[in-house]
């Protein structure tokens, strides 16, 4: 669940819907009985304070929730009033609705208290007309609001009070999951029986996923009351990046190793090292570095064995693995203990924002939209622009609808203005507004199916089970809203339909709901036809300037690595660079959607290479942020080859820009990859060191970047040249090679090993058991001391009513025994994995009341591994000899 919904936002939507909903009716029943008011006007005023108080009210300090709600009667009351006045008159009836509906749209841009405003005038409105409320009640329908404001207010408080920083820290438990999925799909990989190919395509979604997690956590560290202290918030971003990119290290060390030949018994240690990974509880992150050090002893075997010189590759990929484990462990440890205390040392520079947040999620295409309008509309009449061009839309489409839905039913025309508002809210270009018709009218007619079928089994006549079902499907509607907006149809649809129930026979409802999906279908409709006609916005223009402002990232990213390699004490947040690389991407994959996805060779695939190119070109900036965030002193004549490299490549990225601005593309992009090199082989005499090491990858990733950059800048028409005066000669097939060797993401074709293999060897391989109950790297000939042993399973038990023969499969043996620990005297819940000396998971199954037992376990050097919540993994040897005999092999095990 925490993987799905990240901070449980959608959850959380869900039960306040449910609580302001339910104290809403409950409060607009009582007060009406109290008032002499009808029990329906009393429910419908009171009902709409939860409805927009769960909907549009989500502040996360009660400040700012108390002033939201506490100021929602006031608006809606005086329409209320302005609407029985003017009952009588339709055609004035109509065109203020018109005019609130547009009225609302040109209040959205004023803050969210001006948008709330506007939605309660509107609504006001509409409900003022449909329940035909008499100006007498006006006053008593006021009480009525604002007594059902004040208790929704009591409830959200009591009920769902605002906790941003727990938010937070169930946000770091999401990243937690997917970072064990990543690890788990990694062992897949590495099975060597496994479908790799579907373990990998597993992977990269768990790294997608991981991807939106960390964006949106870096979202929330800059929302009120979540890290007050900007150091410790710095600090939280650095770690969190960091883990990371070393979760995505391991995942592309994991591809490349499924591509060779990995002896043995260095799979088996990276399997464990995997699991180890995997099953570590929050709290013992630095467990990983046994694991880490295990790997490493393997690899160093694989690559100095005489024979061993095909696996140097495989070597050097899992002392890679290790050294990435080494890193994830530091940097999990310290960013999940600054979620619960302060940090010990001030950060370098503060927390600043560089990612902005929709619904909890990383922001999609509204950015774009803006700065075209405001590119288009500098001088003259147009500086009003931005400000009139969507209530425009609004009212010119709500005058076209409201007379036709009129025509159709004159008691329900505004279904037509809701289909006009639901368009042009959350929506910018004409793709994601006909997407949100195809999810409106989908969403209406499963919404209609289901919510008949209710009203045959509750029934008419049964108000309370009636109420029960309208305010259930409301709460499961925002449950289910940032899912997938026809999730919210259906709920609402079903919640519509009780409604209708009890006012329409039963023999009309199919014409009802059938008018109604007519009516907000034209909406819909006409409301994207007058947004793409009126002041249109082309969308391949909004496109090209979300890929503008990718590219303006990555421009001040790499001015800030200059800066910082210039001036160690000068203000720069790398890692913050690199995050604001993350969110434009987030916008460009959002605008290059297509609304519908043909199959390959049906359409061209020009838009998807070049996203896939910027994606690509995203994980080297992750990459050289982490590496580059260092302190060097170059000599000076290094120091003017790297301005050059700098000064360089911010150049050919600016003619990239000034290319996407202008209509007729042109320029060239100036590869600096030749001079990369150049530099990195003087670099090459200096001492090794970590910072030596650290300063060759940052230069490695810098390179990688401009080549990524060189494909896609050549796919938007520059020229690509390697040095001012000398074009690069014309040779496509190598700026491919160049740019699948760039992706990380890219797949290697298995390929034959021409070295001899490295024979296993006689010893039990395998980590061995420490005494702090955690793994520890075993001794250079990978044999366990004596005393750690664990005494060899040679002969099964002689209790037969535990496991009857027949149970036993063939080919195999089952394990059992008891999981014991000094905190947990009858036994710890847990899970045990059993991994072979081929790196194989050949078996897994749960700790129940302290037991566990695993089955069809063949003879051979096994690895037996049990995860607790409340403690490090353990892992043991088990050598099983044989596979004969009536029940199992007993082996115990203790934490």
């Amino acid at each position: 669940m925490l993987a799905a919904d990240p901070g449980l936002g959608q959850l959380q939507a869900g039960w306040r819907t449910l609580v302001a909903m339910v104290t809403s009716l409950a409060v607009g029943y009582v007060a009406a009985s109290a008032l002499d008011v009808p029990a329906m006007i009393g429910m419908m005023v009171g009902g709409m304070m939860g409805l927009m108080s769960a909907f549009a009210v989500a502040e996360n300090t009660w400040q700012r929730l108390a002033r939201a709600i506490l100021w929602m009667p006031f608006p809606y009351a005086a329409v209320l009033w302005v609407a029985a006045e003017l009952h009588g008159d339709r055609v004035l009836e109509i065109s203020l609705m018109v005019v609130a509906l547009a009225f609302t749209f040109f209040l959205a841009r004023f803050g969210q208290l001006a948008l709330l405003t506007g939605m309660m005038l509107f609504n006001g409105l509409m409900v003022g007309m449909m329940a035909n409320i008499p100006a007498p009640l006006v006053g008593k329908a006021f009480a009525i609001a604002l007594v059902s404001a004040v208790a929704v207010l009591l409830t959200r408080l009591l009920l769902c009070y605002p906790m941003p920083r727990e938010d937070l820290l169930r946000t770091q438990r999401a990243f937690v999951v997917e970072a064990r999925r990543v690890a788990d799909a990694a062992v897949d990989a590495l099975d060597p029986d496994a479908d790799q190919r579907r373990a990998v395509r597993r992977m990269a979604r768990s790294l997608r996923r991981l991807n939106i997690t960390t964006v949106t956590i870096d979202g929330r560290l800059a929302q009120p009351e979540v890290a007050a202290d900007p150091d410790m918030a710095e600090l939280l971003h650095r770690h969190l990046f960091d883990a990371e990119l070393a979760l995505r290290g391991i995942g592309r060390a994991v591809q490349e190793l499924t591509a060779l030949d990995v002896p043995p018994p260095l799979r088996q240690a990276l399997a464990v090292g995997l699991v180890v990974a995997r099953d570590t509880p929050l709290d013992s992150a630095q467990g990983l570095r046994p694991a880490a050090e295990l790997i490493r002893r393997r690899a160093d075997r694989v690559g100095q064995h005489p024979r061993g010189g095909g696996h140097a590759e495989t070597a050097e990929l899992a002392h890679r693995v290790a050294d990435l484990l080494d890193s994830l462990a530091g940097s999990l440890a310290h960013w999940l203990s600054l979620g619960w205390s302060s940090p010990s040392a001030p950060a370098k520079v503060p927390f600043q924002p560089t990612v902005a947040l929709e619904r909890n999620l990383p922001a999609g295409s509204a950015a774009a939209p803006q700065r075209v309008l405001a590119e288009r509309t500098g001088t003259s009449w147009r500086r009003a622009v931005p400000f009139v061009r969507v209530p425009l839309h609004a009212g010119v489409a709500a005058a076209i609808v409201c007379p036709i839905t009129d025509a159709i039913d004159p008691g329900r025309f505004y279904w037509g203005l809701v289909g006009v508002m639901i368009t042009l809210f959350g929506t910018n270009t004409t793709q994601e507004r006909l997407r949100k018709f195809g999810h409106r009218m989908a969403g209406t007619v499963a919404g209609a199916v289901l919510g008949i079928l209710l009203l045959h089994l509750v029934g008419p006549g049964h108000v309370h089970w009636t109420l029960a079902v309208i305010v259930a499907g409301l709460a499961f509607g925002a449950w289910g809203m940032q899912r997938a907006y026809a999730i919210w149809v259906v709920g609402l649809v079903v919640a519509l339909v009780q409604l209708y129930g009890l006012t329409t026979p039963y023999g009309s409802m199919d014409h009802l709901l059938g008018e109604r999906l007519l009516d907000n279908g034209l909406g819909i409709l006409v409301a994207t036809a007058c947004a793409a006609l009126i002041f249109p916005l082309s969308s391949r223009r909004i496109t090209r300037e979300a890929e503008r402002g990718y590219v303006s990232a990555v421009d001040d990213l790499v001015i800030q690595l200059a800066t910082r390699w210039d001036d160690p004490d000068a203000p720069v947040r790398l890692r913050g660079a690199a995050r604001a690389v993350d969110s434009a991407l987030f916008q460009v994959v959002s605008l290059a959607r297509p609304l519908v996805r043909m199959p390959l060779g049906v359409r061209g695939r020009g838009a998807d290479n070049r996203t896939a190119l910027l994606t690509t070109a995203t994980g080297h900036a992750r990459a050289l942020a982490a590496a580059a965030d260092i302190d060097i002193d170059f000599a000076p004549r290094l120091a003017e080859r790297f301005a050059l490299i700098a000064t360089t490549l911010t150049g050919s990225l600016r003619a990239l820009d000034r290319s996407l601005a202008a209509p007729t593309p042109g320029g060239c992009w100036q590869r600096v990859s030749p001079l990369v090199e150049e530099l990195k082989a003087e670099l090459s005499m200096a001492p090794p060191g970590p910072r030596a090491a650290r300063v060759r990858t940052a230069l490695r990733e810098l390179a990688a970047l401009d080549e990524t950059l060189a494909g896609y800048a050549e796919s938007r028409g520059l020229t690509v040249r390697t040095s001012p005066s000398e074009p690069v000669a014309s040779s496509p097939m190598e700026r491919r090679t160049r740019a699948l060797v760039a992706d990380w993401a890219t797949r290697r074709e298995p390929r034959s090993t021409t070295g001899g293999t490295v024979p296993t060897p006689a010893a039990p391989s395998g980590p061995v058991l420490a005494a702090t109950g955690e793994v520890r790297a075993a001794g250079p000939d990978d044999a366990p001391p004596a005393a750690a042993r664990p005494a060899t399973a040679s002969a099964a038990t002689t209790s037969a009513a535990t496991v009857r023969p027949a149970a036993v499969p063939s080919g195999g043996t089952t394990v059992a025994g008891r999981v014991r620990c000094a905190e947990h005297p009858g036994g710890c819940a847990g899970w045990v994995t059993l991994i072979d000396a081929r790196g194989k998971r050949v078996a897994a199954g749960p700790v129940q009341a302290g037991r566990y037992r695993v089955t069809g376990v063949r003879p051979g050097n096994h690895t037996l591994i049990v995860s607790a919540a409340s403690h490090t993994p353990h892992a043991e040897l088990l050598t099983v000899q044989h596979t004969s005999g009536p029940g199992p092999i007993s082996h115990d095990l203790r934490l």
